[in-house]
């Protein structure tokens, strides 16, 4: 009797597989930029199934190391990293990965092209996106509030396409004292000798080394005193291979965490570390508010590709696996499952894309765009959806990566099948760039402090008069229905206190994602580029309420606080 042999789930091309992605850019893009970007997406699309893949796949083989000591004893602090890990260095640079968004070539669809190719890059990168995004908000940073010289020098390189001349940049935060919370802060910048000195311990540091970094410390004066709290914060630049500062920090150890274990993450001290201020001293919060702009928004993009990759492989395998004298697929269970899989990852798609194309039009404004809003209302509707975008898409992908692996049954909890590994990188997601109850938070910040959640309003509303499919007429109703919902939700809840506001932040931040992403879903449907499959998609998404809020009251309040 011959052995069976289960054959596992095959990748082929990222790009021309994708009918969503494809039919999407075709949508929104004109026809003679999308012919540009379909040629390179086609190429890149195959590469990052083949050597792109394979780089992966030898850094996740050989993780970082550290070395504290030379053989003779002298502190080196040298972080060595596998051959696979610097090959996505080179390939970041050439495919310009950070490069197309600050070129601008495609205009205010440059945002767009550079995230659809960051989709496709990140679930064979082995995590080098995290390295990117925080480049790319370290670039953004400098070109908002850097001085010349870092504009000439510094934003060059981050910005560069030739691997030797690109620099990627850490985004040294997180302290011991806090984490999101920035305002526990304890590291000191002293003035020496007419330099800026850092001295402290950032307690998580990702891509450690990286050829620079962007960091928060509290300004001590000529007395030794500091101004407590987030206002007492400036924003630093530093370089980390200069060979004169490597004796000015010291690197305790790398961390050993749950996943993203290609991706050299550290404990840090600062021991005089020289540094620049970058824009106002005592704004720094304020500053780094433009890079989690960028740094969330690659959180999402990176969420919805790393959902996309598990949801391949799982109907890849589903297809052939044979289970009860079936292929799992064709089991009703399973199909139901891959439904609403697919219902979320549409959703989590367009919402992430909507608020992509609102960061193009901040950066390259035009009187005439899609969205029919003034460049005030665009910069405030960011405000309110990238933090949605970000939590809405991190929940996603850790609910549907632990229920798809499920499809794959014993073999989903096998090392070797790579399977494992998907699930805890993906964990990352909600942690990092604010957690759910984070962002929650500075949801409901955004929406009380500058009528952003009416801009959000008429952006829906504008898009909902733009059907003109009899088709979709049903599905129109439904979101208007939702947003009055909402809408009065909202009034009643405004009235409450601070405590009940917070107790609803985060249904009213997957409702509010659930309807933007769901209004953007629904003008691409309308258009001659959808397929019957998102028209199918979307009405099935909408067949439950988008808007899901618990009631929640100070009664509420006290029986949990009885409870816990």
């Amino acid at each position: 009797m011959e052995e069976f042999i289960q054959t596992g789930p095959v990748l082929k091309n990222q790009f021309t597989e994708d009918e969503l992605l494809k039919s999407y850019l075709k949508f929104r893009l004109p026809e003679k930029i999308f012919n540009d970007v379909f040629l390179n997406l086609s190429r890149f699309g195959e590469r990052v199934v083949t050597d792109i893949l394979k780089s992966a796949e030898e850094a996740e083989k050989h993780p970082p190391e550290h070395v504290p000591f030379s053989p003779w004893g002298k502190r080196v602090d040298e972080i060595v990293t596998a051959r696979g890990w610097q090959e996505l260095h080179a390939v970041s640079a050439e495919e310009e990965l950070v490069s197309l968004g600050y070129t601008r070539r495609y205009q205010h669809y440059s945002r767009t092209v550079q995230f659809a190719k960051l989709y496709l890059f990140h679930p064979s990168s082995s995590f080098y996106s995290c390295p990117l995004a925080m480049t790319d908000g370290a670039a953004k940073l400098i070109e908002v509030y850097g001085d010349d010289e870092l504009k000439q020098n510094a934003f060059m390189h981050l910005v560069s396409n030739h691997p030797e001349t690109f620099w990627v940049s850490a985004q040294w935060m997180t302290e011991k004292s806090g984490g999101s919370d920035v305002s526990g802060t304890e590291t000191i910048a002293r003035m020496e000798d007419g330099q800026w000195r850092l001295y402290g311990t950032k307690w998580f540091c990702s891509a450690v080394n990286a050829q620079m970094c962007m960091l928060l410390a509290r300004v001590e004066d000529e007395k030794g005193e500091t101004i407590k709290g987030s206002r007492g914060l400036s924003l630093f630049y530093v370089e980390l291979q200069n060979p004169e500062e490597k004796t000015n920090y010291e690197i305790l150890r790398l961390k050993d965490k749950l996943g993203t274990k290609a991706l050299p993450s550290a404990e840090v001290k600062l021991k005089g570390l020289k540094a620049r201020m970058v824009g106002v001293q005592g704004e720094g919060v304020k500053n780094i508010a433009s890079m989690f702009n960028v740094t969330r928004l690659y959180n999402s993009v990176t969420s919805i590709a790393a959902f996309r990759r598990f949801l391949v492989l799982a109907e890849d395998y589903a297809g052939k696996r044979t289970a009860f004298k079936k292929t799992i697929n064709e089991h009703p269970l399973t199909a139901l499952i891959f439904a609403r899989a697919k219902a979320d990852f549409h959703l989590s798609f367009h919402l992430t894309f909507l608020v992509s194309e609102l960061a193009g039009y901040e950066e390259r404004f035009e009187e005439k765009n899609h969205f029919g809003l003034t460049h005030e209302e665009i910069k405030k509707l960011l405000r309110l959806l990238t933090p949605v975008v970000k939590l809405y898409t991190a929940k996603k992908v850790i609910k549907w990566s632990s229920e798809l692996l499920e499809v794959f049954g014993g073999a989903g909890y096998i090392e070797d099948t790579g399977i494992p590994r998907l699930l805890r990188d993906n964990q990352v997601f909600p942690l990092w760039e604010g957690t759910t109850n984070v962002l929650s938070l500075d949801l409901l910040r955004a929406m009380t402090k500058d009528g952003s959640f009416a801009i959000l309003v008429k952006m829906i509303e504008k898009k909902c008069e733009r059907i003109h499919s009899n088709d979709l007429k049903s599905e129109v109703r439904i979101i208007l229905s939702a947003l009055n919902q909402l809408k009065a939700i909202l009034k009643d809840t405004s009235e409450e206190s601070e405590v009940v506001m917070e107790g609803k932040a985060r249904d009213l931040a997957f409702s509010i994602g659930n309807l933007a992403g769901a209004v953007h879903m629904l003008e691409f449907c309308d258009s001659p580029e959808a397929d019957k499959k998102s028209k199918i998609i979307l009405k099935y998404f909408l067949e439950n309420n988008p808007v899901h809020v618990e009631s929640f009251d100070l009664d509420s309040w006290e029986k949990i606080k009885k409870m816990i």
